[in-house]
């Protein structure tokens, strides 16, 4: 697995559906660049059992996103058209009807590879034969972009287990806090608490303040 910590998030540009139903042909993170952080996450597939409650909590907790002045983008190896579908299909029969941030399409599996969280690989048979080996679906990668296109943040579970949309949103304002003040974030930090003067003097007086 890459850790992408510290790299230019990989560019890519592809179909989307934005907007809760409306299709794009080329939709790329670079949008972002200089003006919003991106939180930028992989799913395994469309009308499938944990994937629903992720972007729904998602979408659920969209202003709080907002507020923060971070774009949600979500991404999985599924067509537009699924995608859209998906999109427009009632909760109470499988769908996420109300969803409105981006879907990216991935079918070719290159956006999931060059994230590294494809949940498989490509090989050739002793016959020089492609085939698949693994599954030909992303794990549930997330990736914390900042405005200059650098992963600040990432982390990838596999599909059984779903994400914290309040971890999220805790990286984010650490991350933010951090660029604003300048000192770093200690242990279980959340919005509102001390930061940590990243030096031997200000390590000692976090800990005496805080044991």
């Amino acid at each position: 697995m890459a850790v992408l910590i510290g790299k230019k998030a990989p560019s890519f540009s592809a179909p989307a559906v934005i907007n809760g139903g409306e299709m794009v042909d080329s939709f790329s993170l670079d949008q972002y660049l200089g003006q919003k952080h991106v939180v930028f996450f992989f799913y395994p597939a469309d009308f499938t059992f944990v994937c629903p409650t992720e972007l729904l909590a998602f979408q659920k907790k969209i202003t709080e996103f907002e507020k923060r002045d971070v774009a949600v983008v979500g991404c999985s190896v599924d067509s537009q058209f699924s995608h859209w579908k998906w999109l427009n299909t009632p909760v109470n029969e499988g769908g996420i009807e109300g969803v409105k941030y981006p879907l990216v399409v991935d079918q070719a599996k290159t956006i999931s590879a060059n994230f590294d969280v494809l949940a498989g690989e490509y090989d050739y048979s002793e016959a020089g034969e492609l085939f698949f080996l693994g599954t030909p679906m992303a794990f549930r990668g997330l990736f914390l972009i900042d405005k200059d296109g650098v992963v600040q943040h990432q982390v990838v579970n596999n599909m059984p287990l779903g994400r914290s949309i309040d971890e999220t949103l805790r990286m984010i304002d650490a991350l933010q806090f951090f660029e604003n003040n300048g000192e770093v974030c200690p242990a279980d930090w959340h919005k509102g608490d001390d930061g940590l003067d990243a030096s031997q003097e200000g390590i000692v007086e976090y800990l005496t303040k805080h044991k």
